[in-house]
């Protein structure tokens, strides 16, 4: 999975300058320290004991629990991957959002973009 992660990557993994995770054990793993190592990608971790410090990423796991896995069983990873696409692009382009004025993020990023060209 690691390296379909990094491998779905569309920009160049040279250009990425640091790969930010919480101190869960499942980033202490091989195949990604060897590609950070590989694309010279800095490591930035949470301060220990800090929810704060993922407060953006823990927030969207948590809709992604809620709205997404809770109560669905996946009898393959090509079922998942599926499944979680359909989900991310509903997500982006037609679920609405409070915090962004009850648009899409699709639609707020057009918008805003649109605002400050």
């Amino acid at each position: 999975m690691v390296y379909r992660a990094f491998s779905a990557i569309k920009k160049d993994l040279r250009k990425i300058e640091y790969f930010h995770t919480d101190r869960g054990s499942e980033f202490k793993n091989k195949i990604i320290d060897e590609a950070l190592e590989t694309f010279e990608i800095k490591r930035s971790l949470s301060l220990k004991g800090c929810p704060y410090d993922n407060a953006v990423a823990e927030a969207t796991f948590m809709i992604i629990k809620t709205e997404f896995v809770r109560g669905k069983h996946f009898t393959s990873l090509e079922e998942l991957t599926r499944e979680f696409r359909d989900y991310v692009h509903w997500f982006n382009h037609i679920r609405i959002h409070g915090t962004l004025g009850y648009l899409s993020p699709i639609e707020y990023k057009l918008g805003h973009f649109k605002k400050t060209v």
